[in-house]
């Protein structure tokens, strides 16, 4: 007996469904499943901690470089000057007659070293120190005003410094001594620490503020 084929049922493919029914055709629809990394997906708990982790590195780093510079080699610098101390380390500032004294106790090399010292540890840590205080302050307060506020401590301790590292080195290689350089000098280490000391208490605030937004 010979078995036709006509009477088989034949699965139709979507365009011959069309092209038979028309409009009214049933056309199977095919979902691709979406394609997802799950390493690539960046949580708020992943962001924090690396936050966290940059944090702990900028102030390792900041309070490395305090001592490195103000604890450890301006004091051996002094050894080059008959004792005297550097401008940086003198919180209420100095006078022309320090300076005097000061230049005269140092040669050449010595103020070459101290100009070498204001390039290197006097220039990566008012720099590193501002941007830890920044994202301190960043991921803590919550507050855009006030945030911008307390930025302003760091920023403007970073700028003094390093304009005061300049005007300490001008005044110290200048063929005389100028009252004005001295001036310009002593006011920007006064305003450098007094500067330090407020953005460390900003810090401080920002830590408090934070902690205390977290808590239920």
């Amino acid at each position: 007996m010979h078995r036709s084929d006509d009477n088989v049922p034949m699965a139709k493919t979507p365009a011959q469904r069309i092209k038979k029914h028309g409009a009214n055709a049933s056309v199977p629809q095919h979902h691709l499943p979406p394609v997802i990394n799950p390493t690539t997906r960046r949580t708020p708990e992943k962001a924090q901690n690396n936050s966290s982790l940059i944090l702990i590195a900028g102030v390792v780093a900041s309070l490395f470089l305090f001592w490195y510079l103000h604890l450890l080699t301006l004091n051996q610098l002094t050894q080059l000057s008959g004792g005297l101390p550097m401008p940086d380390s003198l919180v209420g500032g100095f006078d022309q007659g320090f300076v005097e004294q000061l230049r005269a106790a140092m040669d050449g090399d010595a103020r070459g070293q101290l100009n070498y010292l204001h390039k290197t540890a006097g220039t990566l840590f008012p720099l590193i120190f501002g941007f830890t205080w920044l994202l301190l302050i960043g991921t803590n307060v919550a507050r855009k005003a006030f945030r911008w506020a307390l930025w302003a401590l760091p920023l403007l301790f970073a700028a003094v410094r390093l304009w005061g590292n300049a005007a300490i080195d001008s005044m110290m290689s200048a063929a005389t001594v100028d009252g004005g350089q001295v001036s310009l000098a002593s006011a920007l280490t006064v305003a450098g620490w007094v500067l330090l000391v407020l953005s460390l208490l900003a810090g401080g605030a920002a830590v408090f503020l934070g902690r205390r937004r977290k808590q239920p």
